[in-house]
């Protein structure tokens, strides 16, 4: 029987068993690497590692330069952006602090007339036993608060805090001047919750006449002197004319007159 050519080929080939072992069994040695044989030239080598390290410090140094070029960018990115929240919250404290005190002033304001009702009960001698305590609480707690009462007789009239309900004149003050208070006011720091109701009393118009006449007298008065001797010395001169005139002989009249 033929065998076919390419089984008997195979055959006699067999399997291919290649010994990878890194150690030699016969010698005990380590055995190299056939890749290993085939490594490029120790001269091209050393050329590549010469250009290398030409080029590693210029490479380096302009690294170098563009991160520092970064970091100083980004710390001035951080400053504006700290800056600004510093504006902010700020802004926010602020805001916050006059919204608190636009509702505090509202609420005060609300409880100005429960004030009022306990200041004329002072007056008229009524407030006694538990409505004194309560009115004393309330006050001392509108107080802690801010809330400040102001308008006395005898204050110097300021319009920005005052509300003139009359006017009228008095010899007595040079300046206008509160005479009678008919709703004190309040005041929240430097903010008016309520303006005080007064009447006020103003220099009279004589007094202001008279401020105004003493200069224009003291000029008339030096007008005067200074005409005085002028009407004077016009009346002696027409004194001596007529003098001469009567002592002239009638001839001599008669001359002049032809």
């Amino acid at each position: 029987m033929a065998v076919p050519e390419n089984e008997h080929s195979t055959e006699q080939e067999g399997p291919v068993i290649r010994d990878n072992r890194r150690i030699d069994p016969e010698t005990g040695e380590p055995r190299v690497p056939e890749e290993t044989t085939e490594s490029p030239s120790s001269d091209a080598e050393a050329q590549a590692t010469e250009s290398a390290a030409a080029e590693t410090p210029a490479a380096d140094e302009e690294e170098l330069n563009r991160l520092r070029q970064e970091v100083a960018e980004r710390t001035d990115d951080l400053k504006r952006l700290q800056a600004e929240y510093v504006n902010y919250r700020k802004r926010v404290e602020r805001d916050r602090a006059a919204v608190r005190e636009q509702a505090l002033a509202q609420v005060l304001s609300e409880l100005l007339p429960i004030l009022d009702d306990i200041g004329r009960a002072r007056v008229h001698d009524e407030l006694v036993g538990g409505f004194k305590s309560v009115g004393e609480a309330l006050e001392s707690l509108v107080a802690r608060m801010g809330l400040k009462k102001y308008g006395e007789k005898g204050d110097e009239f300021d319009p920005s805090v005052h509300e003139a309900l009359t006017m009228v004149p008095s010899a007595d003050v040079t300046v206008p001047t509160v005479i009678e208070v008919f709703q004190p006011g309040y005041l929240m720091g430097e903010r008016v919750v309520r303006p005080a109701r007064v009447v006020v009393a103003g220099p009279t118009e004589q007094d202001a006449g008279a401020s105004a006449e003493e200069p224009a007298s003291a000029e008339a008065d030096g007008t005067a002197e200074e005409a005085a001797p002028a009407e004077a010395s016009g009346t002696s001169e027409e004194a001596a004319e007529s003098s001469e005139s009567s002592d002239r002989p009638e001839g001599d009249s008669n001359t002049a007159s032809e």
